[in-house]
């Protein structure tokens, strides 16, 4: 059944993109939270985003701002939420006991709205995603603790360097392209990333002296003040916005 109305289970900044991204395909979006107050707020903040999306001219969907405001209500009764819904998307906290009262998701259908569902043939520890992050993050973590390198380089080192490449292909189609292949990649290079991986440290605390470091290096270039942090963030989600319409133009190429 392809499902016409959607219910959001939780209202907080993940629940809040997904009852968007819903609303961008055209489908009736009911959002749904505890309290009343912070539905509210929810409301506003998409309003919000969705109007400075369209004058930024990234807006998804053929749909305007207004018409997919209309397409979305909210509810504190769980029961009303789902009712009639085909299809609940549930953006609770990390709590396995929570989690489990709630109902899942479709591969199917994440594909529909243009995401890019991967599918876990098992669970594991901080899923896929944040454990590949986790891994930059902890050899960075050590790279400027040891004084090899500044927190503003390290970030340069990513971002004009490593990142370029994993914003279209990923790690393991780098290795692929960089040879003749994977094979011929592991035949080339195997013994060299060895010797480095032996040399990597332990996992960092991610505290004391090198946290200090790093804040301070940080803090100078975005003070931790909340009208410079929501700035940055901004001008983060609108590159972000526009390297994800250049990808779309890409694959329709």
């Amino acid at each position: 059944m392809e499902p016409s109305q959607v219910a959001i289970i939780g209202s907080g900044l993940i629940g809040r993109s997904w009852a968007m991204v819903f609303a961008a395909g055209g489908f009736k979006v009911k959002l749904y939270d505890i309290a009343q107050q912070q539905l509210t707020s929810a409301l506003e903040n998409i309003r919000k985003q969705m109007k400075e999306l369209e004058e930024s001219g990234f807006l998804k969907g053929a749909l305007s701002a207004e018409q997919q405001l209309a397409l979305i209500s909210i509810c504190t009764d769980l029961k009303a939420a789902v009712e009639g819904a085909t299809f609940i998307q549930e953006c609770t906290p990390e709590n396995l006991e929570l989690k489990k009262k709630i109902f899942e998701r479709t591969y199917a259908l994440m594909k529909k709205i243009g995401q890019s569902p991967v599918k876990l043939n098992r669970e594991i520890e901080g899923f896929v995603l944040n454990r590949l992050q986790y891994a930059v993050i902890s050899e960075a973590w050590r790279l400027v603790g040891e004084g090899l390198i500044s927190p503003t380089d390290l970030d340069l080192v990513m971002s004009d360097g490593l990142g370029m490449r994993y914003a279209f292909i990923g790690p393991l189609e780098t290795m692929h392209l960089n040879a003749e292949g994977i094979s011929n990649y592991c035949e080339r290079y195997r013994e060299g990333m060895r010797l480095v991986l032996n040399t990597f440290g332990p996992v960092p605390e991610f505290s004391g002296e090198i946290e200090q470091k790093i804040s301070q290096a940080m803090s100078e270039k975005i003070p931790v003040v909340p009208k410079v942090l929501d700035a940055r963030r901004k001008w983060r989600d609108e590159y972000l916005t526009g390297l994800a319409k250049l990808k779309k133009q890409m694959k329709s190429d």
